[in-house]
């Protein structure tokens, strides 16, 4: 069972086609769309601020979301969050990615379709322009990224748009097994991937 909690009468919203993992929190005035997938252990605390995750984003293992009082912590459609991210009161735009362990302050604004690199931080009010590659402590802009670039991005967010619908009509809590059994299969990504939403 998903983590949620209301707080001052608060509640969070989930669209039904969203899936969150049931060891990830949801505090308070977070609003996830259609088609997001948040990872295990994220942590979302609109105990302060409002959160906002718009459709087809994902928000990966560990990730923490949070802002100041009466600010907005966004993440644009199709918004692609590594795990280990921290995002506080900030703006992720369509289709931009933030790195694994990167941290993305108040008032920051990830440009479209832009990366940040992993384990880069971004500075309070950074404005990155769109299709931007980011990394460093603190972030510059190092260069802008090509069609094969956001190809390679958008690649990835397809897999968790996928991951989405697998988890939604597969995943189950179950107890492990003692030991390797038979002839055991791994994960058949390419049949993995052929899930299609249920109508």
């Amino acid at each position: 069972m998903v983590k949620v909690y209301e707080i001052d009468g608060v509640r969070p919203v989930v669209h039904p086609s969203a899936y969150v993992h049931p060891s990830a929190v949801l505090i308070g005035d977070v609003i996830v769309g259609p088609r997001c997938y948040i990872g295990p252990l994220a942590s979302l605390r609109g105990d302060f601020g409002r959160l906002i995750l718009e459709e087809g984003a994902n928000l990966q293992d560990t990730c923490v979301m949070h802002g100041f009082p009466g600010e907005d912590t966004v993440v644009e459609v199709d918004g692609h969050i590594g795990h280990g991210a921290v995002l506080h009161g900030c703006r992720i735009q369509r289709n931009a990615m933030v790195g694994m362990n990167a941290v993305v302050m108040d008032k920051a604004v990830v440009g479209e379709e832009s990366i940040v690199a992993a384990m880069s931080f971004v500075k309070a009010g950074m404005i990155i322009p769109p299709r931007s590659m980011v990394m460093g402590t603190p972030a510059k802009v190092m260069r802008a990224l090509t069609d094969e670039d956001v190809k390679w991005k958008s690649f990835g967010t397809r897999q968790y748009h996928d991951l989405n619908v697998r988890s939604l009509q597969t995943m189950r809590e179950v107890e492990a097994f003692t030991e390797v059994e038979p002839g055991r299969k791994g994960i058949d990504f390419d049949m993995a991937t052929s899930h299609k939403p249920k109508s």
